[in-house]
């Protein structure tokens, strides 16, 4: 169950009217079946948003290679806020999703029943997982992955040195209005710090600036991190569908296995089609470089 809470590529401070789905009523609907009809509608208006923002390129913030560290560290707050909101969407489904799988049926039994306590918190844990998973990769295209990826080259990254280590090299002031480049110690705030990427506009100190760019400045990294996971849900999966005794574990099992399947698929195809991409890059640079 997917509820798109958050629409991607809006500006939340301004006030914007009702979302299509909420202007929808019967009395739009002039026929008897109303009620259905409206159903229907909602439905339809639900898949046509889903569909925007799977293949809509409007959802998706633009990058721009600019050389104004300003502008550079303003793009990073900007894409900063829209990744944390994507997280939090992740997140929420999730937790929901696994809630009403795994506690909601709990409610409708009687007391004189026995309910298999462990198997609705395995159960709720395997449904939220997996449910991230699959929205990561919904609300986390590789295009969007690369759009962080430039913009962690461009902000780069510092690193504390100890000053008695390098007390004989020449240690320049940070400015926020310089481009620094790979190698080169600053000082800030009293640290000495050495410019770890190829362009470094970050401040120093930010400790936010150094997760933004250990996270992105990989491009597959976002990609090995859901393979991984994913490929141990399904490994944990399988061991409890062999060891499974009982009819509706089997057939619960069974069926997070194939969504599971199916998500794996998709990511190994992008790790592979874009580990080659992002090789080939890397080697035609190096190419011109020694030439």
């Amino acid at each position: 169950m997917y509820i798109p809470f958050l629409r991607f590529g809006w500006d939340f401070r301004r006030p914007r009217p009702l979302s299509p789905i909420t202007t929808i009523g019967p009395k739009e609907n002039g026929t008897a079946n109303g009620k259905s009809k409206d159903y229907l509608s909602v439905l339809k208006e639900t898949w046509k948003l889903h569909t925007r923002q799977l293949y809509g390129t409007e959802t998706l913030p633009s990058h721009a290679c600019c050389l104004s560290p300003d502008l550079i560290r303003s793009e990073v707050e900007y894409l900063k806020l829209d990744f944390n909101w994507r997280m939090k969407e992740v997140l929420v489904s999730a937790m929901l999703s696994a809630y009403y799988v795994a506690f909601v049926p709990v409610w409708f039994i009687k007391s004189t029943q026995y309910y298999d306590k462990r198997w609705s918190c395995e159960l709720f844990i395997l449904v939220s997982v997996s449910t991230s998973v699959v929205l990561m990769r919904h609300l986390l295209p590789p295009r969007y992955c690369d759009l962080l990826h430039k913009a962690a080259a461009h902000l780069g990254c510092w690193q504390k040195v100890d000053p008695a280590l390098c007390s004989n090299v020449l240690q320049h002031s940070w400015s926020e209005e310089c481009m620094w480049p790979q190698g080169v110690l600053v000082k800030h705030n009293k640290n000495v710090y050495k410019a770890m990427g190829h362009y470094n506009v970050a401040v120093p100190s930010d400790m936010s600036h150094y997760r933004f760019y250990f996270f992105f400045h990989r491009p597959l990294r976002i990609l090995n991190i859901l393979i991984i996971l994913e490929g141990s849900i399904i490994f944990y999966q399988l061991y409890s569908l062999i060891c499974s005794e009982k009819w509706h574990q089997t057939i619960s099992l069974a069926l997070i296995l194939f969504s599971n399947y199916y998500a794996f698929f998709k990511l190994l195809r992008d790790r592979i089609v874009l580990g080659k991409a992002y090789s080939f890059c890397t080697d035609s640079n190096t190419e011109q470089k020694l030439n």
